[in-house]
């Protein structure tokens, strides 16, 4: 079957692709191995809400959340919905239930090989996200087979997991939300913190992400940023899809136990860094930091959140002895291209290499990943302005092809 590029992926990424390729006549496809915005159906807890306001879920062709609630934060159903409707109304060319397994490079573009038939395309855009993974570490085979291990996509509500402690172990968006549900639930959780981006949800009266659009932060671009690697694997912002701040002084109010990072497991024992408070405290400056960026634009000083409290903490726990009965592994994701992009364009750790979206093999993009072109590519609101600026770029190497066979 012949298209010109085929798009893999069918969430708010691919979908915003697939607008931009229709507004300039670029036949395509979008593939999908599942339905419209799979992983919002299929992957996450009950209770996961988007960390952006309504208002600021918008997509390209003036397409937006146009609900009751615009300061309101969508639950996953509500965003599954929201995508759906989309795709109906961009008449996206998405074929559901079709897995890609593979992409080759032709003489003339792509191979791309699915469970149902295989595609020709000159330009080949992988939207498949940046969540297809969890990523934990190598010693968690190591917790006592006593004690149930689970990776926040297959964790959907505290009735999932067995009565007693909670180990999470990380303390970015996921880790901080799964740590608050389950202490409510009336478990004894402990959370294992590393390095985190500690935000308020709410500054001087507005929602934090008024204040990053407002001022620019988030409009910020990849070229910009001191250092882009480093910037592009740093956790989530320690937020909550809710009008209220989770941070850690708010789960040690309810009674969550704050440790350090799980440096490793060992004849059952979970060993943790002794840094909590250096890590603390480097959380605490750069939040700082940036409420005097907000503070800049704005004019004037806001109240400034309390430091992070930060008491005495074991360095060790032995799972052997019946206190902790599951872990949490809130450790991150990652994307899952080199399992079937056979392409050139890996680096040695096993990572997609790209340059804004732009791969080193030409006619093959990327877009859904963290920082992509600028701070805004992190979330649903930064698709329209990749999309626009990828679609550019895919046309222009369409032109060139076409400029090669005329000549």
């Amino acid at each position: 079957m012949q298209t010109t590029t085929v798009v893999v992926g069918a969430g708010h990424c691919g979908l915003a692709m697939s607008r931009c390729l229709a507004d300039r006549s670029i036949d395509h496809v979008v593939l999908e191995r599942g339905e419209v915005a799979n992983s919002w159906r299929t992957k996450w807890w009950d209770s996961l809400r988007l960390l952006t306001p309504n208002w600021m879920t918008r997509l390209p062709g003036g397409y937006a959340y146009g609900g009751d609630d615009p300061d309101g934060y969508l639950a996953a159903r509500g965003v599954a919905r929201l995508i759906d409707d989309y795709a109906k109304d961009s008449a996206a060319p998405v074929r559901t239930g079709t897995t890609v397994t593979a992409v080759h490079p032709a003489s003339e573009g792509y191979v791309v090989r699915t469970d149902q038939n295989t595609w020709h395309a000159r330009t080949v855009v992988l939207a498949s996200g940046a969540c297809a993974v969890p990523v934990v570490p190598a010693f968690a085979d190591q917790v006592p087979a006593e004690v149930i291990s689970v990776t926040p996509d297959r964790y959907r509500n505290p009735a999932a997991l067995p009565s007693g402690g909670v180990l999470v172990v990380g303390a970015s968006a996921t880790g901080a939300q799964l740590a608050e549900e389950l202490q409510r639930s009336g478990r004894q959780v402990t959370i294992a913190v590393g390095e985190h981006i500690r935000v308020p949800r709410r500054y001087r009266g507005r929602d934090i992400f008024w204040w990053l659009d407002a001022a620019g932060v988030l409009d910020e671009r990849a070229e910009e940023m001191d250092d882009l690697v480093r910037a592009r694997h740093l956790p989530s912002m320690q937020l909550v899809g809710a009008d209220r701040t989770v941070d850690l002084n708010s789960l040690q109010s309810l009674g969550v136990r704050v440790v350090g990072k799980l440096a490793g497991i060992r004849d059952g024992q979970a060993q943790f860094s002794g840094s909590l408070r250096n890590v603390c405290a480097l959380a605490d400056l750069k939040l700082a930091r940036l409420l005097d960026t907000i503070d800049t634009y704005a004019g004037g000083t806001g109240e400034r959140p309390a430091p992070t409290a930060v008491a005495e903490a074991p360095l060790g726990i032995d799972l052997r002895g019946g206190e902790i009965r599951s872990v949490v592994w809130a450790t991150g994701f990652k994307a899952n291209y080199n399992s079937w992009v056979d392409v050139p364009v890996f680096n040695p750790r096993g990572r997609l290499k790209h340059h804004g979206g732009v791969t080193p093999w030409p006619g093959l993009y990327v877009i859904g990943l963290p920082l992509l072109r600028r701070r805004r590519s992190t979330f649903i609101d930064g698709a329209a302005a990749d999309a626009a600026d990828l679609t550019a770029l895919l046309a222009a190497h369409l032109d060139r092809l076409a400029s090669v066979r005329a000549s």
